[in-house]
């Protein structure tokens, strides 16, 4: 199978000197960095560099399934969502591994004889303006389990090798399971709690059972919190499908502030500090599963921005702070050929895990999660709804002479919407204060892993005077200049031998003497050298 690996930048080391600065943000990675399994792109169309290696298989169950004791159509063409589909034998005579969709809810997609045998009216329209049949009917559910049935264990499509993953349970818009048509369900006097949530009880289970030793293949299109209208009897309905033993996906990291860092269904919780922590002991984080995300709509589904390479990144970075091994992309609107270095970064970090890894890293900011602005928040949270950092395997840590402090000299705010909120990138020291650097923390297993050398690759404004190093518990760096550019610029700072080891995982970004303030904006702690295995 193709790696799915682009173009490889050179990788920036730190020189004879123990340091060197280039502009802006460095992704580059060491040539030992590989891709990590159950991990990539995918799209409806496999890209022609195989960077995106897996494509879609999409039907609807009209389609395959037009009367109600017949076999799997397989010939018959389709149509959903605008898109018109080929027929399923077609679809599958491609070559190369491919993930499914079936659109199943839609008025237009639902074989006419399931609502007349079930007895049901349709709800909506959605957004796009679609009607959807109540999927949460125990009459249109077992039919749509029938046909899953037929599908993908009669005809063997479970077990196929090349199918990477299933989004299910095929409702509602683009096949999302958003509660728009719940709601509706509700308004409309068809509905209640009770009745919703005893089909919900199984419904997750029901797939599992039927998929068996491939139920890993999966892919529960809910969310945490997910806008419904049952209160806080819905709040954590996605932590039940996970647990169920399914995979995860959200379909809107793009707005990166937004509704996704208390993210129980991926183990994602926020601190009292509000720093974010991921539970990774958590069965879907075990490499066996998908967790994936869309990333996609910067300038597309109703979103603009006048920044792509901002909105890319801090999308990027969020679905990796959510441990994503996935990732749907589209290369044009997804912005791939601009920024090839960014992406190829992307790919080789989707998946990894502390031990792993080719690296740790912390983007160093305060961000408002509107979502919280207002809702009450289950634990403590001194700062709601800030949110401070994205960080993987390493964190930063506020202590007595090393508190960084929230900055303005790059602040977005509604970036792609306004429920996006404000956010500031970088923090900064306060040496009026007596706060002259940030500290950080390495996660033992990241730091028991690497066995030789590493850098430190540190994004600063270079504006002010005075030079900054890196202290370790095994000595210091080289000192980094900075010239005053007012750019934004990427330190790769040699750290000295054994800074970085199951005993040693503390790090200090010092002030020299008399310099002036420091603002940081992203810090990655690279391994020189493959990880233990």
């Amino acid at each position: 199978m193709n790696l799915g690996i682009g173009p490889r930048a050179e990788f920036v080391d730190a020189g004879p000197a123990g340091v060197s600065v280039s502009d802006g943000d460095d992704w580059t990675l060491p040539a030992h960095a590989r891709p990590a399994a159950n991990s990539g792109y995918f799209s409806e169309e496999a890209s022609a560099d195989e960077l995106v290696a897996v494509r879609s298989i999409d039907v609807s169950w009209r389609q395959i399934r037009p009367t109600k004791d017949g076999p799997i159509d397989r010939s018959s063409t389709g149509s959903a969502q605008g898109m018109s589909f080929d027929a399923l034998d077609a679809q599958l005579a491609e070559p190369g591994d491919f993930w499914m969709r079936v659109f199943a809810s839609g008025e237009e997609w639902a074989p006419e004889w399931v609502a007349e045998d079930c007895g049901v009216t349709t709800y909506g329209p959605d957004y796009d303006g679609q009607s959807h049949l109540p999927i949460w009917d125990e009459c249109v559910w077992g039919h749509l389990m029938d046909t899953y049935r037929s599908l993908f264990v009669d005809l063997g499509l479970a077990e196929n090798p090349r199918l990477r993953f299933v989004y299910v349970p095929g409702a509602f818009t683009w096949a999302e399971f958003d509660y728009e048509m719940v709601t509706a369900g509700v308004e409309s006097g068809d509905l209640d709690e009770q009745t919703y949530l005893a089909w919900y009880d199984h419904a997750w289970t029901d797939l599992v059972d039927l998929f068996g030793d491939h139920a890993h293949k999966l892919v529960f299109t809910g969310e945490d919190y997910p806008f419904g209208p049952f209160g806080e009897a819905d709040d954590l309905l996605a932590v039940q499908a996970v647990d169920a033993g399914m995979g995860i996906r959200t379909g809107i990291t793009e707005p990166s502030n937004f509704h996704l860092s208390e993210a129980p269904a991926y183990g994602s919780a926020i601190q009292p500090n509000g720093h974010m922590v991921v539970d990774e002991t958590l069965p879907v984080h075990s490499g066996r599963f998908v967790v994936a995300t869309e990333n996609e709509c910067f300038n597309d589904c109703g979103y603009s921005t006048s920044d792509p390479y901002y909105a890319v990144r801090q999308a990027n970075l969020k679905a990796l702070q959510l441990r994503m091994n996935w990732m749907y992309v589209v290369p044009e609107p997804s912005y791939m050929a601009e920024y090839p270095e960014h992406w190829d970064w992307v790919r080789l970090e989707l998946g990894q895990t502390a031990e792993t890894a080719p690296d740790a890293w912390a983007a160093l900011r305060d961000a408002e999660d509107t979502y919280w602005a207002e809702e009450e928040f289950p634990r403590a949270w001194n700062d709601q709804p800030w949110v401070r950092n994205l960080e993987r395997w390493i964190v930063q840590v506020d202590e007595p002479g090393s508190v960084a402090h929230r900055t303005d000299v790059d602040t977005h705010v509604g970036e792609l919407e306004e429920a996006n909120g404000t956010a500031h990138e970088g923090l900064s020291t306060a040496v009026s204060s007596g706060d002259t650097g940030f500290v950080f923390e390495v996660d033992e297993r990241f730091a028991a892993g690497t066995t030789g050398d590493a850098v430190l690759k540190v994004t600063f404004l270079d504006s002010g005077t005075g030079s900054f190093m890196v202290e370790t518990d095994a000595g210091a760096s080289a000192a980094v200049p900075r010239t005053g550019s007012g750019e934004w610029r990427t330190a790769t700072v040699a750290l000295p031998s054994g800074a970085v080891a199951p005993d040693t995982t503390r790090l200090r970004i010092s002030l020299a003497e008399g310099a002036d303030d420091l603002v940081v904006r992203f810090v990655r702690l690279v391994r020189l050298e493959a990880p233990l295995p």
